[in-house]
């Protein structure tokens, strides 16, 4: 059976991309909607490097990465399709030149947040111009968010109006980045 055949638990087909006829970067492949139930599936050493090669570069061929982890490149669509349907891809996606592309103001922000709050609050955040990453932690402060603005007064407003004008949001404290550096996975 093909993986353009296979039926999900629900009786809905699955999402999968669609491999170029050439062997190019794979064809809608962007996440669902809604992520699929996880699943446990263990990743095998196949696994891993297919998943490392596509951090390094997500526009990878299927026919690239099949040769680069010496198996078919129907082995490694049906792989890279598997990983997708189980939530272990997530989808793909760029990276960024923040100051590049006109944000050069970054900043980790916390947030303390009335205790039982954090979908809402995630929620409203979700919704702020400039959040590239938001997560519920441990510790001193309840949430940490990534943001990134066109400058510092832009960050101001972010801070002091939007995401303190938020009901549940008690208080937040603002870190400045200086520089910033993304770890890509070594070949």
């Amino acid at each position: 059976m093909s993986t353009e055949q296979m039926v999900g638990p629900s009786g809905a087909r699955p999402v999968l991309p669609a491999p170029s006829p050439a062997g190019g970067p794979l064809v809608g492949a962007s996440p669902p909607v809604s992520a699929p139930p996880p699943v446990e599936r263990g990743l095998d050493r196949v696994d891993r490097s297919i998943l490392r090669l596509l951090q390094q570069d997500g526009r990878a061929s299927v026919r690239s990465v099949a040769e680069r982890v010496h198996v078919s490149r129907a082995n490694a669509y049906a792989r890279i399709a598997r990983m997708m349907e189980d939530g272990v891809i997530r989808g793909f996606t760029a990276r960024v030149d923040h100051e590049r592309a006109g944000l050069s103001a970054c900043a980790y922000v916390t947030l303390k947040i009335v205790q039982n709050s954090w979908r809402s609050v995630r929620e409203r955040l979700l919704d702020l111009p400039g959040v590239a990453h938001i997560a519920l932690v441990g510790g001193e402060f309840d949430v940490l968010l990534l943001v990134h603005t066109a400058d510092n007064r832009e960050l101001r407003e972010l801070v002091l109006n939007s995401i303190q004008s938020i009901p549940d949001v008690l208080s937040t404290q603002t870190l400045l980045v200086f520089e910033e550096t993304d770890r890509v996975p070594p070949a």
